[in-house]
């Protein structure tokens, strides 16, 4: 402001700007004002009305009288079951050196025969070779061994059958290629 009160000529000048600047915006908009008549009378398309919606009918379960397919059908307790079963561990028994690891972590290697007596040999994951005779133990599920042939070792293993008793299952070691 201090400028245009020293120089009346620049004020003047400064005013003749501004109004013509102003005058640009005051410009015929028919042209505009026809495009939006132009775009809002187009067809807008239709919305699809809502849905009527069937009401909820109640189901009425009539199979309760049935056996639950989420229970197991047995035929006599489980306690009854676990009494009958006399399978067991020995957990008297000293424990041998091959029960410290997991059969799948075993490798038949090889196999010896001396005086008609034949000798698996077995490797350990610290790379220990083992000998064993039908009759020892191996594996971490009491895994007793109870045949040996050229081409692998045969276990008979005792688990747990998840009823709170034990069944016998069947393992091998095979003889491995490395």
């Amino acid at each position: 402001m201090i400028f245009l009160q020293n120089h009346p000529a620049s004020s003047l000048a400064l005013l003749a700007l501004c109004g013509a600047l102003l005058s640009g915006c005051s410009q015929n908009h028919d042209d505009l004002n026809a495009y939006i008549n132009s775009v809002k009378s187009k067809h807008q398309g239709t919305v699809k009305p809502i849905p009527q919606f069937k009401p909820y009918k109640n189901f009425i379960y009539s199979a309760s009288d049935l056996r639950d397919p989420f229970q197991q059908e047995v035929s006599q307790s489980i306690d009854e079951a676990v009494a009958t079963n006399a399978l067991r561990p020995n957990i008297t028994r000293p424990k041998e050196q091959l029960e410290g690891f997991p059969l799948d972590t075993l490798r038949m290697v090889g196999l010896l025969e001396q005086n008609n007596i034949k000798w698996g040999l077995i490797k350990d994951p610290t790379n220990v070779v083992h000998r064993v005779l039908p009759g020892n133990y191996a594996g971490q599920n009491e895994g007793q061994i109870v045949l040996i042939t050229e081409n692998s070792i045969e276990f008979l293993e005792i688990v747990a059958d998840g009823l709170g008793g034990y069944i016998e299952r069947k393992a091998s070691l095979a003889l491995g290629n490395d």
